[in-house]
């Protein structure tokens, strides 16, 4: 963790991220360490297991509330706690049921809902992925053309959605479905639970740059869903799909996983042969680290203020699409000053590679679309200068 945020920390919290790091190094197999150091798509069985893992603590669902299974931590203890798994290469917990449809449940969901889904998320026994973006409709999520009519007993969904991260293995979807034609786009929608594995749902994987499959497309043809798959008000899911989508650019913002690459990577330089020494010894290298630990350290205080405000009941405004840009943004610097420390290394890919250089390849590739997903760096900037410039 940056210094300068932990010299704010008092001394139960220091003793908090004391205990939690000796716990969690305690827990984690060395297998998934390593897998998590050097790849980035992992398999479901590994999320899930370390879910497992953690929910035999009671810590899978670090940031739900306590009334929902949660610890009931607050902002900076749940800060601790995904800096020191970061820190451990602890795999990364499904984005989707724990960090964006939980909480989305818990705001809107029916008490049936939360008591059927929420168990679930937080064992690892069930994941979900996000029926949001489609082939025309992916920043402008407004224009969505997916369907669900009303039918007896329930809805019938058709249409078609895009970059389904995780939709190969998950069991369910959360959609976001057009159910009025005649209002307004924002306001004729509605969001429900659908089942993968329902008929008329079918999956296509799409392979991304770096080789790996994470996304797909998801076709649903006339798939039936029961009225209890509706979450909250008919028409109302424009407001659930912003936040949720807020939830996301703030996950999206991975500070604590840019710190532990960063870091690893300033040990890479530093005991890689350059020109005249090791790597980092070049004045202009090191420069270009002291850019991104300055940038880091600003985000790192960003989000914190973020966690406080949501703790105090306050949503994320334009705040969260602040450390969405920057996050992204310092996710590619990263990968990018990766491959220059790496030089013609980078060239050799995760099955050949070995050591401290596996791994970055593949992250490079990758990070191209990070500034893409969960809403357009472009699309965020404008949200950012409507909310805090009153420009339109």
């Amino acid at each position: 963790m940056n210094g300068r945020v932990d010299a704010f920390l008092t001394d139960d919290e220091r003793a908090f991220r004391a205990e939690i790091r000796a716990a969690i190094r305690a827990m984690l197999p060395p297998d998934l360490a390593r897998r998590t150091r050097e790849g980035i798509h992992l398999s479901r069985e590994d999320m899930a297991r370390w879910n497992r893992i953690l929910d035999a603590r009671g810590w899978a669902a670090h940031h739900w509330p306590a009334s929902a299974g949660g610890p009931g931590w607050t902002p900076i203890q749940r800060f601790l706690f995904e800096a020191e798994c970061a820190a451990a290469d602890a795999p990364p917990l499904s984005v989707f049921g724990i960090y964006l449809v939980g909480p989305t449940l818990v705001a809107f969901g029916s008490q049936a809902q939360q008591d059927r889904y929420l168990p679930a998320i937080r064992s690892g026994a069930e994941f979900w992925c996000q029926g949001y973006s489609e082939p025309e409709a992916g920043s402008d999520l407004a224009s969505l053309r997916t369907t669900a009519r009303r039918v007896e007993g329930g809805w019938v969904v058709t249409g078609q959605k895009a970059w389904t991260t995780e939709g190969h293995f998950a069991d369910l979807m959360i959609c976001l479905a057009r159910t009025n034609r005649e209002a307004k786009p924002q306001a004729g929608l509605s969001l429900f639970v659908v089942d993968m594995r329902a008929p008329g749902v079918t999956i296509a994987p799409v392979v991304t740059i770096d080789g790996g499959h994470s996304v797909n497309s998801v076709f649903l043809d006339e798939v039936r869903v029961p009225d209890d798959a509706l979450i909250g008000e008919v028409d109302r899911g424009w407001g659930y799909a912003k936040f949720l989508l807020a939830h996301e650019r703030t996950n999206n913002a991975q500070v604590h996983r840019s710190r532990r690459e960063f870091e690893r990577l300033k040990a890479l330089a530093a005991a890689r042969p350059g020109p005249d020494g090791a790597v980092l010894d070049d004045p202009a290298v090191r420069r270009r680290f002291a850019v991104v630990e300055a940038h880091l350290a600003g985000l790192e205080a960003t989000v914190l203020r973020v966690l406080v405000d949501q703790t105090e009941g306050r949503e994320p405004g334009p705040e969260a699409s602040i450390v969405k840009v920057i996050g992204s943004r310092l996710q590619q610097a990263i990968s990018e000053l990766a491959m220059d420390v790496i030089g013609e290394d980078a060239l050799t890919m995760p099955d050949a590679a070995g050591g401290e250089v596996a791994g970055w390849t593949e992250r490079h590739l990758f990070r191209r679309v990070v500034t893409i997903y969960a809403g357009s760096n472009e699309i965020q900037k404008t949200i950012i200068a409507r909310a805090t410039l009153g420009l339109r």
